[in-house]
């Protein structure tokens, strides 16, 4: 399985020849320093972090992948991984792998792609539903949509928020895949993640109204203040008497426009508040927060109604981490790898549909 180093990344042990030694060279070649290969480089956006190889000090025959944790900055992360491709096998193994394999899951030569697992939070309950590979392979041609709408489900309702920025993510690895004729992907897979908590945040707005901070560029506020955006916007205003009021009125379609831009990401230990991507240096403010324990049953479905429902022009907005993983078994080649591009059309098509119905 996968272990957690102190540092806060994960540990992937190195698979038995030629599968470990094969994603080893992979992970080097994309992250190595004096890479210029602009196909490579972009690629890069797409993978965990790599920071080379780890052996523990007892056993230092043993040898780990050390890899971003995608799920860290999450609090309550909801994962799904999907394997990609019409093949789940390399162009090398033997006939009696291939008929194993085909028949574990005889659909994904027609679909292209196949549910592994997923772990998804449920607000309602404040707990996790687990799903395994046994339920991937249960799902048909016809319940593969409601199968995988099943991880976009807060327990409450359906968040289309989510499913809205994990398509715009997998068009981004699709017209990679366009592009290139370097490398095919067998048996590797796409990591869904997204925030599944309901934690409201308070914005500190003073007496100004949302509408006279429509205009404010790069998600500052006057006086400096930053817009701060975590997963699911709740406008919260704490009154006197200490009760919880929401507001979802006239102020929220001129808000989505303002924090289209202005979304932090915060660290799931609430300590680190650096976001991390290219612009290593912006540190964010944070805001007072005000749990969903606080919300009454009257707001909560009020405050569904708005964001979880949120229109297609704020898409960008959900917290949502797609990735590949897992590649022991990607080979050099000088073609498109068109089972993988099938396999990304057809997923994208059923998320648009989960979105669309």
């Amino acid at each position: 399985g996968i272990l957690q180093h102190p540092d806060g990344t994960v540990l992937k042990q190195l698979q038995p020849p030629p599968r470990g030694p094969r994603e080893q060279e992979f992970y080097n070649k994309v992250y190595d320093s004096e890479c210029c290969d602009s196909i490579l480089l972009e690629l890069r956006e797409y993978l965990p972090k790599y920071f080379g190889v780890w052996s523990p000090p007892t056993a230092p025959n043993d040898t780990y992948l050390k890899l971003e944790d995608v799920t860290r900055k999450f609090n309550k992360p909801c994962i799904m991984d999907v394997k990609l491709g019409q093949k789940s096998y390399d162009p090398y193994v033997s006939a009696e792998k291939i008929q194993q394999q085909v028949s574990k899951y005889p659909l994904m030569e027609e679909i292209g792609f196949l549910v592994l697992g997923m772990r998804v939070y449920h607000v309602s309950s404040d707990s996790y539903e687990t799903q395994n590979q046994h339920y991937g392979r249960s799902l048909t041609k016809e319940t593969v949509k409601d199968g995988i709408s099943k991880f976009f489900h807060s327990g409450y309702c359906l968040r289309k928020d989510v499913v809205a920025a994990s398509i715009q993510k997998v068009e981004k690895i699709l017209e990679w895949f366009e592009g290139q004729t370097q490398l095919n992907f067998y048996a590797s897979s796409l990591l869904f993640v997204y925030e599944g908590s309901c934690q409201a945040t308070t914005m500190r707005l003073s007496d100004v109204t949302l509408a006279e901070k429509r205009r404010v560029p790069k998600g500052l506020l006057s006086g400096g203040d930053v817009l701060e955006y975590n997963n699911n916007i709740h406008v919260i205003n704490s009154t006197e008497n200490g009760k919880i009021e929401a507001s979802v009125g006239k102020g929220l379609s001129k808000f989505y426009a303002l924090h289209k831009k202005a979304c932090s990401k915060r660290h799931h230990s609430q300590l680190s508040l650096k976001v991390e991507n290219s612009e290593q240096d912006n540190v964010w403010k944070t805001s007072t927060c005000i749990t969903q324990e606080h919300l009454n049953g009257n707001v909560l479905p009020q405050l569904e109604k708005v964001f979880y429902h949120m229109p297609a022009e704020t898409k960008e907005s959900a917290n949502v981490e797609v990735r590949m993983i897992d590649f022991a078994h990607v080979f050099p080649s000088n073609t498109k790898d068109e089972g993988y591009i099938y396999g990304l059309k057809n997923l994208i098509t059923v998320l648009q549909n989960i979105l669309d119905n």
